[in-house]
């Protein structure tokens, strides 16, 4: 198949839709992704890139057309709309003007904002393709949730935005089996949504030690560990909350890995209540990550109280549960369910710094030997519910389906 992906994010920003490209590749596909300017998430262009820079360029046999935009900034929501409709209008262009094809099928990869959709519709409509949409935030509600916004009159203008992007496609897939209600509820038939979970890269996997050359030096003690961005979602006011409840337990260190538009406010907080408990470690490479994990003693994945959020599988999880490390998870619905089902580990209800910080305390009072069979058990979920081969067989089951159907309506 000779597959066009759209992705407003694309290595070298680290996305799981990295991954699947690369898989697609390796499968014998002809794979090309229309994406913008690396800026994820410091707000800045990467080094190298530019708006006339690399505008074309090869990664791993993957052809990648790169479309302007606004860079996202460290701002508020005006920047950030900007960097949205920036990158849908000036894709479409792209899309119409310099993509190499024809194209099979387009995938797209829809964590926000919906309006990656458009350009794919574009791609669709000039190619005769026929979409495979990958909901992983659902909108109009994530633009509440995570943006803030509440006009009626923006939601409004979102929604219909939503059925008209749903409209125009032949599949549409969710991460997350909550999702499915959500999705009808804009007009597409049950028989049109897929359930299409995300899973851990390849490079996830259970490590007995981790490799101190690719790591900082850490500190000593009990180790509670959140890696990925750090946003408005990642609702860090709470875990700063439940650091300060425990700061009188200094066998207790917090250590956060990543970057994001909350990190410097987040740096501040810690300063200004004195936590040096509190630990920021930077941004570092996706192949990093597992050796983190290995050196901590509990995985934490916070997500704020809000109804979208309950129907949400972090796609973090799934990084987590196949590196068989216990996981403390302050959030509700979906992820929470299956934190518990699992066994691998120990929740709280979202935004509850007071419970947080007593299942870190029992953590901590459980033996290695407790832990460690949280992890596994972790890990034997993952192996049955999220096995990234059978996941990727389905989806080429799916994509040749879309194609073959979209050939016999013309």
């Amino acid at each position: 198949m000779k597959l066009l992906i759209v992705s407003q994010y694309f290595w070298p920003e680290n996305f799981r839709i990295n991954d699947l490209a690369e898989a697609l590749k390796t499968r014998g596909h002809d794979v090309t992704v229309l994406t913008g300017i690396p800026n994820y998430p410091a707000g800045q262009f990467f080094e190298g890139y530019g708006l006339f820079r690399r505008a074309r360029e090869m990664w791993r046999g993957v052809e990648i057309v790169r479309a302007p935009l606004w860079a996202r900034g460290r701002g508020g929501g005006i920047r950030l709309g900007l960097n949205y409709l920036s990158f849908a209008w000036f894709a479409s262009i792209v899309a119409r003007l310099r993509l190499r094809g024809p194209f099979d099928a387009v995938f797209v990869f829809e964590v926000s904002p919906i309006t990656v959709g458009i350009p794919a519709i574009v791609a669709s409509r000039r190619f005769n393709a026929p979409i495979l949409f990958w909901v992983l935030d659902l909108w109009p509600e994530s633009l509440t949730a995570a943006g803030g916004v509440r006009s009626p009159r923006i939601l409004h203008v979102v929604d219909r935005l939503v059925k008209w992007v749903y409209r125009n496609c032949s599949r549409v897939l969710v991460q997350s089996r909550a999702f499915v209600p959500e999705i009808a509820r804009h007009g597409v038939p049950d028989s049109r949504i897929l359930y299409f979970p995300s899973w851990g890269e390849s490079l996830f996997q259970p490590l007995q030690q981790a490799d101190a050359t690719l790591l900082p030096p850490l500190p000593e003690g009990f180790k509670v560990l959140f890696a990925g961005n750090i946003g408005e979602a990642q609702d860090l006011p709470a875990v700063l909350k439940a650091a300060e409840l425990l700061r009188d337990r200094t066998d207790i260190q917090w250590l956060i890995v990543g970057d994001g538009r909350m990190a410097a406010w987040a740096k501040e907080e810690v300063q200004r209540r004195g936590l040096s408990q509190v630990h920021f470690l930077g941004r570092h490479p996706l192949e990093a990550m597992p050796h983190f994990y290995a050196a901590a003693d509990v995985l934490l994945l916070p997500l704020k109280r809000e109804p979208i959020f309950a129907l949400t599988i972090p796609g973090k999880l799934q990084s987590y549960l196949a590196c068989a490390r216990p996981i403390l998870a302050m959030l509700d619905g979906e992820g929470a369910r299956i934190v518990r089902e699992s066994g691998a580990g120990l929740t709280c209800p979202a935004g509850d710094a007071d419970g947080l910080a007593a299942q870190v305390k029992n953590l901590a009072a459980m033996s290695d030997t407790e832990r460690k069979a949280m992890g596994l058990n972790g890990r034997n979920y993952y192996e049955a519910n999220f096995d990234r081969t059978r996941l990727f067989d389905q989806l080429e089951t799916w994509l040749e389906d879309a194609i073959q159907e979209r050939k016999h309506s013309r």
